[in-house]
């Protein structure tokens, strides 16, 4: 048996992101890394390994620099590594859908953990649409998963607090932040990982048309700049600063 867990690689939370000429400057990020998201995924589908449940394979879609997710992901615990090469600087989430969908079909997987958006587009339409395509069933926003030999048990919040939910493969989990703790590689780890083999595939290699991109991108754009903070000192000010509030800040 195998546990998927679908990793995108994204520029780092703490990375200053450039614009230059309607576009992003991915040369001016310093610093890329797993999806906050996925890394939660991860840490999960290695616990589910640990427990008896079998491999983890982590598969990443994106251009060549993507592949360092994966060797984090070796350095954690990931048993294969499987990198499909996808060059557009505007990824059709789409065509992304359907080139994971069919590079799990082809890994033998039945489970499916991934994180519930990526950190960069925040649109959350992955997991959903893996799961649509491979005809699994979907859980999202769960925090942990277990595995009693029969079926999987996700934790997740409700409107009225925790919920549990109980499902048999095949199926797909989209993660939130989890109360388990992230393990990080040590230097025994990021040295096996540097010789565990990647395997690259294409498109072609999946049996994926992708064609023209659905997608079309006029320009990106950085926000706008915070207008400065106002002060104000003393109680004659107490008025206006209600005002204010009310106001323009829409508060109170």
């Amino acid at each position: 048996m195998t546990v998927a867990v679908l990793l995108k690689q994204v520029p780092d939370t703490t990375a200053k992101v450039s614009v230059s000429d309607g576009k992003i400057d991915e040369g001016s990020i310093s610093k890329w890394s797993i999806s906050p998201y996925d890394e939660y995924a991860l840490e999960s589908a290695i616990q589910l390994k640990e427990s008896g449940f079998g491999e983890v394979v982590a598969i990443t879609c994106g251009p060549g620099r993507s592949s360092k997710a994966l060797t984090e992901a070796a350095a954690v615990g990931a048993d294969n590594l499987v990198h499909i090469h996808y060059e557009r600087d505007f990824p059709d989430s789409t065509q992304i859908q359907a080139l994971l969908a069919a590079a799990i079909s082809r890994s033998g997987s039945d489970v499916v953990l991934c994180g519930k958006q990526a950190a960069d587009t925040n649109s959350g339409s992955t997991g959903p649409g893996v799961a649509s395509i491979l005809g699994f069933s979907c859980v999202g926003f769960v925090s942990e998963v277990s595995f009693d030999g029969r079926s999987f048990s996700a934790t997740r919040s409700g409107p009225s607090g925790l919920e549990k939910v109980e499902v048999s493969s095949p199926c797909l989990f989209t993660f939130d932040k989890g109360d388990s703790e992230l393990r990080r590689p040590n230097v025994r780890g990021i040295m096996m990982a540097k010789k565990k083999p990647i395997e690259a595939i294409s498109p072609e290699d999946l049996g994926v048309e992708i064609g023209d991109s659905s997608v079309q991108v006029e320009s990106h754009s950085p926000p706008k700049e915070k207008p400065p903070g106002q002060k104000f000192e003393g109680a004659d000010s107490v008025q206006m600063v209600v005002e204010k509030l009310r106001e323009e800040a829409n508060v109170i």
